[in-house]
């Protein structure tokens, strides 16, 4: 330890004496604070010609805020402070804006834990093309596309991206019903709203490039969710109805019309059958009227034998009768598979 640092044995020095010993000792060495303050300046130029860019960053450098490149993820060297300065945007990363709603607390493994608060209302209540006030919070998502136009195309893009956004979602949902809005409409709102946003903030050279729009809540205001939860029961049971009729619907008329064509199928049999029968019929007496033509007698007689062949065939007994028989009893029995014999004779 110097001399001029070192206390008196048993006093403790004063912080005068201290500064008075230190004032000598710069005064001692020739040039003393114009070598500090040099030493300062080499240490403030090293320390600021250099800079780093995380990965997921793009650094843009300026030269008396004139834009002169971008740099990577890496490090990278620069112009002290004073002459070139690097602003870092996060080129990789998705962008989020939050509408009618805050992210409070958002830790993986964890429920995320969101501030609906009425100063966010203003954000969320919109009015319907039927005149009725719903809430709607949504979210965007974006990537900064061009660096620099983020910057510097327009003045504030964050703030230019937010009201561009609550305008078209406005407009959206302003051409619609508010149950369109509410049950099947949604997908349809934030698709329209993410391709109108895109297009308002290219025509700005926004330098963004949107990933999605959408819905996270649509309700209605809570002073009137309790009409809307009725109206809501109603439509359900309508619905449920109009299912479970067109169910009904779907059994029976397949079912009926199986029916009808299986009925018209046996009737278009049977006209076939008879169509075919009586063609044959026709041909089969056009055949025996030729036969006839050729041989009456003998055709007739033929006929003759063949129908009574048929009709005695499924009788069971015949009997006979004859008036000139002077018998008891003047009929000859003729029996399936019987011999005839005389009724009344002796042998």
């Amino acid at each position: 330890m110097p001399k001029w640092n070192q206390p008196p044995a048993g006093s403790t020095p004063m912080p005068d004496d201290v500064l008075e010993n230190i004032r000598q000792q710069f005064n001692r060495i020739k040039g003393g604070p114009l070598l500090i303050l040099v030493a300062a300046v080499l240490v403030l130029i090293l320390w600021t010609a250099w800079f780093t860019v995380q990965p997921e960053e793009t650094g843009i450098v300026q030269r008396f805020g004139k834009v002169m490149r971008t740099a990577g993820p890496g490090l990278h060297f620069k112009f002290p402070y004073g002459i070139e300065k690097v602003r870092l945007l996060p080129t990789a990363r998705v962008l989020k804006e939050e509408f009618g709603f805050r992210t409070v607390y958002a830790v993986p493994g964890e429920k995320t834990r969101y501030d609906t608060r009425g100063a966010y209302k203003d954000e969320s209540l919109m009015l319907t093309g039927d005149l009725n006030v719903i809430d709607v919070q949504w979210i965007i998502q974006y990537r900064i596309e061009d660096p620099i136009r983020y910057l510097f195309q327009v003045r504030d893009t964050s703030k230019t991206i937010r009201d561009t956004t609550e305008a078209v979602m406005r407009r959206a949902v302003g051409n619609r019903l508010g149950s369109d809005v509410l049950t099947t409409g949604r997908v349809a709102v934030a698709s329209e709203a993410k391709t109108e946003i895109q297009k308002i903030l290219t025509a700005y050279e926004a330098g963004v490039r949107l990933v999605t729009v959408e819905l996270q809540d649509v309700t209605p205001p809570d002073t009137v969710k309790p009409a809307f939860n009725e109206v809501n029961e109603s439509r359900q049971d309508k619905e449920r109805t109009i299912n479970k009729a067109q169910e009904q619907a779907n059994r029976e008329i397949p079912k009926a019309r199986g029916v009808a064509a299986q009925s018209i199928s046996e009737a278009e049999g049977y006209a076939l059958e008879r169509i075919n029968r009586a063609e044959g019929e026709a041909t089969r007496f056009e055949a025996i009227l030729g036969q006839y033509q050729q041989a009456p007698q003998v055709t007739r007689r033929r006929l003759y034998l063949e129908a009574m062949t048929g009709f005695l065939s499924d009788m069971k007994g015949l009997y006979i009768v004859d008036q000139d028989q002077k018998a008891m009893v003047p009929w000859l029995p003729l029996e399936s598979g019987a011999h005839p014999q005389a009724q009344g004779r002796q042998p």
